[in-house]
């Protein structure tokens, strides 16, 4: 990722777009095919070198120009003469950050199926795996560890979705002059975009100002900001499941590796912790990519140290992100027993939804059977005992439900509703 958006790889990918329009503006007859020739010969970084742009920017202060007169100095005079014809700077940056984003897209793509796959493996493997489920931070009811992570590889795979769909609105370059009229490549401006858009496999602005419109850009952030979001999301989990007093998962700790310089005993979460981190980051380029959609009239330059800065760095570290996440679930460290022991800690206190809808099916009335169990669960808590122990000396309770049935009611294997086969679900989709 860094080396698409690095010095070199953004001044080839300028030169392309110059490479580009030449050839087009051959095409139509607007300048002679050896002078587009010579031009596509040269418009690579051995003939056109990052240190001679950078030299003639010094003198210009105006980074397409100094790309321009490069180019045209290693062109012979029959072909410099056409170098940048009719185009406005923002023709080949705009064309040229297209070029880098579709890349971008590409390496994000396949980080993402890493992702995906790495959860999947995990939801398949952890299908009838018992764990507490918590919300509010409280005991809820019994899931599986293979239901979480069918649904992180569900979240994943909505943001291949969404990468998939934004593409053909932020892969857009344009070719049409100073303020998008196509003046000053003549009659054939539209042609030439059209041409100019097919040779660099990108889409072409269909109407446009001096620049492509930033809302396009500012989608592409948004949605790798929500990526970064979900990675958050999945990397607290494993953080929250790692805690001492919960102990259900914990990241891979190689022999070497340290926790603390004092305290010996810690094994902390870190790579979770960077992921978290980053993913502020992230989600702070959303507001000045915002920003960057209301420009003046056909645009000023409020926009562009910010997208230098926005663009690249939003690519590189979810992509880093996507690495990290999907390093930390290949090597998670997945404890059974502690999960296991943790739902029997809450002395039958998460199977209380399981011994309401038991009292339902037996005839009682929803509403009361919800306070009945309430009130159970809250003696139960104050006398520190199993909930059985409280229901099985309620005669409204055993007056409905026989021991057998309240043993039913209280056993988690038995209150895992369709865990399973929604993972299996989700694991043939995502697979196929």
């Amino acid at each position: 990722m860094k080396a698409i958006f690095g010095e070199e790889a953004r001044l080839q990918r300028l030169l392309d777009a110059e490479a580009a329009l030449a050839r087009a503006e051959a095409k139509v007859g607007d300048i002679p095919a050896k002078a587009a020739q010579a031009i596509s010969a040269k418009a690579n970084t051995r003939a056109v070198t990052v240190d001679r742009v950078n030299e003639l920017e010094e003198q210009t202060r105006h980074d397409i120009m100094a790309v321009v007169l490069a180019l045209s100095e290693a062109c012979d005079k029959d072909a410099a003469r056409y170098v940048h014809l009719g185009a406005t700077s923002n023709d080949i940056s705009d064309t040229a950050t297209a070029l880098q984003l579709r890349d971008a897209i590409r390496v994000l793509t396949d980080d993402l199926k890493e992702l995906r796959g790495v959860l999947v493996s995990l939801a398949k493997k952890h299908r009838k795996t018992v764990i507490l489920g918590r919300t509010h931070g409280q005991a809820a009811v019994p899931m599986t560890f293979g239901l979480k992570m069918a649904v992180f590889a569900t979240e994943t795979d909505r943001h291949l979705e969404r990468l998939r769909e934004i593409e053909k609105r932020v892969v857009v370059g344009k070719v049409s002059g100073a303020v998008g009229t196509g003046a000053a490549l003549g009659e054939k401006a539209l042609e030439i975009q059209k041409i100019v858009m097919e040779d660099l496999g990108i889409h072409a602005e269909e109407a446009s100002t001096q620049i492509v419109g930033r809302d396009r850009y500012a989608e592409f952030v948004m949605v790798l900001a929500n990526i970064a979001g979900s990675l958050d999301k999945f990397c607290t989990e494993v953080r929250n499941l790692q805690r001492t007093e919960i102990g259900e998962v914990a990241e891979a700790f190689e022999e070497r590796q340290v926790g603390s310089s004092t305290m010996a005993q810690k094994e902390n979460p870190v790579i979770s912790e960077n992921v978290c981190s980053l993913a502020r980051v992230v989600r702070g380029f959303v507001i000045p990519a915002l920003e960057n959609v209301p420009l003046w009239h056909e645009r000023d330059l409020t926009n562009s140290a910010a997208e230098r800065i926005i663009l690249p760095h939003a690519c590189v570290l979810v992509d880093d992100m996507l690495a990290k996440t999907a390093d930390v679930f290949r090597s998670l460290r997945v404890y059974p027993d502690r999960m296991r022991a943790n739902l029997e800690a809450t002395k039958g206190q998460a199977m209380a939804e399981s011994v309401m809808i038991a009292l339902v099916g037996k005839g009682m009335g929803r509403q009361d059977a919800h306070r009945l169990v309430q009130q159970a669960a809250m003696r139960a808590r104050e006398k520190a005992v199993h909930l059985r122990e409280i229901l099985a000396a309620d005669a409204t309770v055993t007056k409905v439900l026989k021991g057998k049935d309240l043993d039913a009611a209280l056993d988690p294997d038995r209150y895992l509703g369709q865990s399973v086969e929604i993972v299996d679900g989700v694991v043939a989709r995502l697979r196929a």
